[in-house]
């Protein structure tokens, strides 16, 4: 196992012990379902996706960068000189793209169907921010790929941004509770984790909000950003309206989901519609 595998492993793992221990320890909303049911659907997703990945194109983005870089490929390699710079803006320009990345796969019919796997979660913790269908992955790795050849960015910085991507994921995900000073303050630097909760409200035009993941900036410049849920972070509802039995959402039935579920009115074109009434509804 290489050195930089290593640096991911260690990294997530520190990050998830933390993130588990700080929503034991202080919860910002009380959970609706089962932890212990959710946390097999999701731990078993993640453990999917991995394998998935590590069988297709094990390191492929790094590979990319270094590729780039010996043959010069891509605009930083072309338009400026290695160094702090150019890592710098190489995270920026990544991070850019996974935003952009975010909102097509809030736009396009076909990639929206993958993607309600990860809004379908009935609630919203530190498993939720890695919980992706393995074909949506197999997707944003290509895309990652293809980002990094084109704009060249130095090894050093696409080692940090996959790193980077990783931990935010699992902190702005996670159910934690923090003085409302600070996350006014954190907010300004990062995604928090009462910023993106936003995004999985089960309420369209929140749903379709705050698509940022590790930088706050991109969703301020295009408008996508909102600040508060309407009904408050303890009386929003987290999910999609046409997925509440938490009996139907199991890993099997996530992974079928892009087939089977019913893909509800959460494109960003009808961002000002309302869901249905999920209340009456048992999935």
């Amino acid at each position: 196992m290489d050195q930089v595998t290593w640096l991911r492993l260690a990294a997530f793992a520190a990050v998830f012990a933390v993130m588990a221990v700080w929503e034991v320890i202080a919860p910002r909303r009380p959970l609706t379902v089962s932890k212990a049911k959710r946390w097999i659907t999701n731990l078993g997703i993640i453990a999917l996706d991995n394998g998935v990945v590590a069988l297709a194109a094990p390191g492929a983005a790094v590979a990319a960068a270094v590729a780039a870089e010996q043959a010069g490929w891509g605009l930083l390699n072309r338009y400026m000189e290695p160094g702090m710079a150019s890592v710098a803006l190489g995270i920026l320009s990544l991070d850019l793209v996974i935003y952009l990345q975010h909102l097509m796969f809030h736009a396009v019919p076909l990639l929206w169907r993958l993607h309600m796997v990860h809004h379908a979660d009935l609630d919203i913790d530190v498993t939720t921010g890695l919980r992706f269908h393995p074909a949506e992955i197999l997707i944003s790795l290509g895309i990652k790929v293809g980002a990094v050849a084109a704009l060249g960015p130095p090894v050093t910085a696409v080692v940090a941004f996959e790193v980077l991507l990783n931990a935010t994921a699992m902190f702005n995900h996670g159910n934690v509770r923090m003085p409302r000073s600070l996350d006014r303050w954190l907010r300004l630097l990062v995604v928090t984790p009462d910023m993106h909760r936003v995004h999985h409200s089960v309420t369209i035009r929140e749903t379709n909000s705050n698509f940022g993941f590790n930088f706050p900036w991109w969703d301020r410049i295009f408008g996508t950003y909102r600040d508060q849920p309407a009904a408050g972070h303890l009386g929003m509802t987290i999910g999609l309206s046409q997925f509440r039995d938490e009996s139907r959402l199991g890993l099997g039935a996530c992974l079928l989901l892009p087939v089977t579920g019913d893909p509800g009115s959460y494109a960003i074109d009808k961002s000002g519609v309302e869901p249905r009434d999920w209340r009456r509804r048992d999935g």
